[in-house]
């Protein structure tokens, strides 16, 4: 049973960045395909970025795209998500998730696609 602990998350003022981590306390970092996905009050959870163990390139969804960057470090299991330039409209908790299946380029976006979650870290942009 693979468990992830994220850290990270804050309070910060449009424009300024953050980044979180996303830690795997069991399993083998290098055999999971990983996604960060985030929740808004009063709205569904949606994708933000995956990156895959085959080493082909990352995904982001269209609003944080050439803001957010997904890592990761299969040495000491870790995956981060660096998020600059910060707008108010990302305000949301923000989840890490992995999955032991290998992921088809369709299927990085959707939530039910990936069986292991964390617990969350809240991320506030306001002045």
């Amino acid at each position: 049973q693979v468990t992830l602990v994220e850290s990270g998350g804050g309070l910060v003022q449009p424009g300024g960045s953050l980044r979180l981590s996303c830690g795997i306390s069991r399993g083998t970092f290098s055999n999971l395909d990983v996604g960060w996905f985030r929740q808004a009050p009063g709205k569904e959870r949606e994708f933000v970025a995956s990156t895959r163990r085959n080493r082909s390139s990352p995904n982001y969804a269209n609003s944080v795209k050439g803001r957010f960057t997904i890592s990761r470090d299969n040495v000491k299991n870790m995956a981060h998500l660096q998020m600059n330039s910060l707008r108010p409209e990302d305000t949301a908790v923000y989840y890490c998730a992995a999955t032991t299946s290998n992921l088809i380029l369709s299927s990085i976006a959707r939530a039910d696609q990936y069986n292991f979650w964390g617990q969350g870290t809240q991320v506030t942009v306001s002045s």
